[in-house]
């Protein structure tokens, strides 16, 4: 579809001047995500500075019929929020307040384009934190922590952002403004706001979020173990969870990972290891001093060969500082590189990371993995360079093999980074054609015109745009309330 000039101009006539942008230097900016082998410039970006003005893009966006991405830091790495040629771009960064912190009831109300880790810091001075922890946190915003549900090294005891926002005030993508969830986790009806949490973008934008709130734990006991093998590593994480521990983290990095870390931050991981493995207890002291000797009979009945407690503060920061840096250390290994975020059952783990090694000496890539080995979650990352015809090709092709591997073990094709642009043509493999068409009804329930995100997760075109009429089908069924 091509937009008129003059259609822009009505765009730029209702916000403040200097909001939009058409000109090559934005559109260059904005063309990519975290995913950089997928690129394409938008017709313009927005860049508001408050929630009207994301509203009145969006109601301009239904009236003229032209899609729109709202996005973040872009940290995506499934091209989830990349432009779309003939549409908008929404940047989300200047709404980034943190309207106010209840410790009483522990919760945060923030806007969309606040950083993840500054929801901690803000909740700090209370003992209370923001418990989802993407690599990215740095960097990452809530608004897309929510489209893709976003997780991170402590999901495997507090599960995904979906666990942790208990309410939203949306615009979908007509322009309406509607209330998911509430103040507190007791809220009635159905779950608005899981359903908005990894919805990818295709709904509508969340101008205010209520988040969750943890007391900080009392004390950490962190441990870093060294194997020989990448099976080894991973039937360790089977006998962990068959003892009955639950620790807040458990986190796996192989060779060409530990290898990368370390040029990275100097981490101090094992010399020769084939793979690494984090464990995490935290909690009260009394808990983790009895959960501590269980873990070291658990870990000594291992295959391991170095084990490293660490001793203090700063020991611990290392640790976790080789893990958090693997995904962008890894570009000192290589030029390019895709990463996956399948899943598999936790007991096939040890098969998985075999097959995955076949795989890659078959391609002839490399492979380096990192992954939240507590619930199965992969992130390979297939090394490739770019200006060597056909290699991307090769690697997609060798991303594919490893989300079929996923499918046939009973996993998943993601497990926090989105379907995207990347995964959507595999969508079928883990779903029936009707369970498809229920995801597009849902969808034209709050996009009738299929202008927010377009061309994301579902295979080929978007389905024909599903028209409602009188009442809100989601409203009816109480899961929204409109204001």
């Amino acid at each position: 579809m091509n937009t008129p000039t003059a259609d822009l101009q009505s765009l730029c006539h209702r916000l403040p001047p200097g909001r939009f942008h058409a000109d090559a230097a934005y559109q260059a900016a904005f063309e990519s995500d975290g995913l950089t082998a997928f690129r394409q410039r938008p017709l313009g970006v927005v860049i508001p500075e408050c929630e009207q003005e994301v509203i009145e893009v969006i109601r301009w966006c239904y009236e003229q019929s032209v899609p729109f991405v709202a996005r973040g830091s872009g940290t995506s790495l499934s091209g989830g929020s990349m432009p779309v040629a003939d549409g908008i771009v929404i940047s989300l960064n200047r709404l980034n307040k943190i309207i106010h912190v209840d410790p009483d009831n522990r919760i945060a109300v923030v806007q969309p384009g606040v950083i993840n880790l500054h929801v901690s810091a803000a909740a700090a001075r209370h003992g209370l934190y923001y418990a989802p922890d993407p690599s990215s946190q740095k960097i990452c915003t809530i608004g897309g922590n929510i489209a893709f549900n976003s997780g991170g090294a402590h999901c495997l005891k507090y599960g995904m952002t979906s666990n942790h926002v208990i309410g939203m005030r949306v615009v979908t993508a007509t322009g309406e403004i509607v209330n998911l969830g509430g103040p507190t986790l007791e809220s009635i009806g159905p779950d608005g706001t899981g359903l908005f949490c990894g919805s990818e973008g295709l709904f509508g934008v969340a101008l205010e979020i209520t988040l969750r709130l943890l007391p900080k734990p009392e004390c950490f006991h962190t441990v870093l173990v060294g194997y020989r093998s990448l099976r080894a590593a991973g039937d360790a994480v089977s006998a962990v969870i068959d003892s009955g521990l639950l620790p807040g983290a458990m986190e796996i990095m192989e060779s060409l990972a530990i290898q990368a870390a370390e040029a990275a931050t100097a981490c101090g991981y094992p010399d020769g290891a084939a793979a690494v493995l984090i464990v995490e207890l935290e909690g009260p002291r009394e808990k983790i001093a009895a959960e501590q000797q269980q873990l070291d009979a658990v870990i000594a009945a291992t295959d391991a060969f170095e084990t490293v407690v660490a001793a203090d503060d700063q020991q611990r920061a290392a640790i976790w500082a080789g893990r958090k840096s693997a995904f962008s250390a890894v570009g000192k290994l290589s030029p390019d590189f895709l990463v996956q975020d399948g899943v598999v059952p936790r007991k096939r783990l040890g098969e998985a990371l075999e097959r995955i090694e076949k795989l890659s000496l078959a391609s002839g890539l490399r492979v380096a993995n990192v992954f939240h080995a507590g619930d199965g979650n992969l992130h390979p990352l297939i090394l490739f360079d770019d200006s060597i015809a056909g290699q991307l090709q090769q690697a997609e092709a060798l991303a594919g093999k490893i989300l079929m591997m996923c499918v046939e073990m009973g996993g998943s094709i993601t497990g926090e980074h989105g379907v995207g642009i990347e995964k959507r043509d595999y969508l079928p493999e883990m779903y029936d054609v009707s369970t498809i068409e229920l995801m597009h009804r849902l969808r034209a329930a709050f996009d009738p015109k299929t202008i927010a995100n377009p061309g994301k997760m579902f295979p080929g075109a978007d389905a024909p745009a599903l028209l409602t009429h009188g009442l809100h089908p989601l409203e009816k069924a109480g899961v929204i309330s409109r204001e």
